[in-house]
């Protein structure tokens, strides 16, 4: 990084450029496994025209960038680069506007999901992607997140209508429409979401808000075994039932939760989080289907979260898993997996990773939006023990 960029940088910013090696040790890496890099220098721009000169300069200077949102990606997005600047979007955290008859919303990229849902708390409508981080909405459109109510909401591809996007070259481009449906044109909204900050830097996010459920109901089952857990969630969907969440933990993700996140009245065995939402009756309706399902595969009477304080808490436990896991040591680093299977395949994907993980000698919880065929193995690791047990050290012979 050559002294006229830092200069100009320093000439836009002002005091929002930092190349103090305590900063860049802070948007070195995001939660995940690897190990931080810093950059040569992190700034922390307020406008998209900010974010346009900036990006203008690095090309013309040939610098690398990293884009960086709040630092919660379990999967290296966030790492510096020792040549290059991280641009901090944590600054352009505004809600631009709401709509809530039209049912939709125009944020700063570095807004929260909980931001966002607090912010609309009185409009009758909420934001409904949860991937369980308190992420920021930019990047949850740059990564195409998912989360536990994607089994009834969809995923980020399915609420973000526009973008808007400064590319590589400093151009500021809008995309999309308020509206549901345009042919005009090609669909670059689409192109964006899950290019992971590859193609350009989302700075505002159009999004898709659904209605506040007349009745939310919770509820926990527990299983013999996983399969039976992971079969009766596969039905559920197969069957058509409407439903909002239907999130998996295996026998080790139970006991891990049960200790870390308090959890009264659970037992340690592979478990379904059930969630219901519509009017009472649909929600009765729907219920008295599922339970049958589940206890057709062995499944225990739910266990209800009678108020919504318990609800909450049964779905903050869900959310601590990653720190839950992470705090099974003091040295651990936690290697998290993603996968997502047709529904069809998801009872041999599962049951394939539980035979690997048990041949490998591995202690690997395993957790899951199911309902969405999409699950999680979170491998435990001691990166200073030469022979932990994982497969590069002991993979058998």
């Amino acid at each position: 990084m050559n002294d006229i960029l830092k200069q100009k940088l320093t000439e836009i910013l002002k005091d929002r450029i930092s190349f103090s090696e305590g900063t860049r040790a802070n948007y070195a890496r995001g939660e995940d496994a690897y190990e931080p890099v810093l950059s040569k220098a992190v700034v922390f721009p307020e406008t998209n025209e900010e974010v346009s000169k900036i990006l203008k300069l690095c090309n013309e200077h040939k610098v690398p960038v990293v884009p960086f949102g709040t630092g919660t990606s379990l999967e290296g997005h966030a790492v510096g680069n020792e040549n290059g600047i991280t641009i901090s979007l944590e600054k352009m955290n505004k809600v631009l506007n709401v709509n809530a008859s039209d049912f939709d919303c125009r944020v700063q990229a570095n807004v929260t999901r909980k931001q966002l849902n607090e912010y609309l708390r009185e409009d009758g409508v909420f934001f409904p992607i949860d991937p369980g981080a308190d992420a920021a909405l930019g990047g949850m459109a740059a990564c195409s997140a998912s989360g536990t109510m994607a089994v009834k909401y969809g995923t980020m591809r399915t609420v973000v209508s526009g973008l808007t996007v400064v590319l590589a070259n400093g151009d500021i481009i809008k995309t999309g429409t308020r509206a549901k449906k345009s042919s005009a044109g090609y669909n670059l909204t689409n192109l964006f979401i899950g290019s992971e900050g590859t193609l350009g830097i989302i700075t505002e996010v159009h999004l898709r808000l659904s209605p506040i459920p007349e009745s939310i109901m919770s509820a926990v089952c527990h299983f013999p075994d996983l399969e039976s857990a992971v079969l009766t969630a596969q039905e559920v969907i197969q069957y058509g039932i409407p439903i909002a969440r239907i999130e998996m933990l295996n026998k080790d993700q139970m006991e891990i939760s049960i200790k870390y996140s308090k959890l009264e009245n659970a037992e340690p065995l592979p478990t379904l989080f059930f969630e219901f939402h519509g009017s009472e009756s649909a929600n009765k309706e729907a219920i008295k289907i599922v339970e049958e399902l589940s206890k057709n595969n062995g499944g225990s009477d739910f266990k209800w979260a009678e108020s919504v304080e318990e609800r909450n808490k049964l779905w903050k436990a869900r959310h601590e898993i990653y720190y839950a896991v992470k705090a099974q040591g003091e040295n651990v680093k936690i290697y998290a997996t993603d996968i997502c299977v047709p529904i069809s395949n998801l009872v041999e994907c599962i049951k394939f990773s539980e035979k690997e993980i048990q041949q490998h000698g591995l202690k690997a919880p395993m957790v899951g939006h199911v309902g969405d065929g999409n699950f999680h193995v979170t491998v435990i690791y001691d990166p200073k023990t030469k022979n932990l047990p994982n497969p590069i050290h002991n993979k058998p012979k």
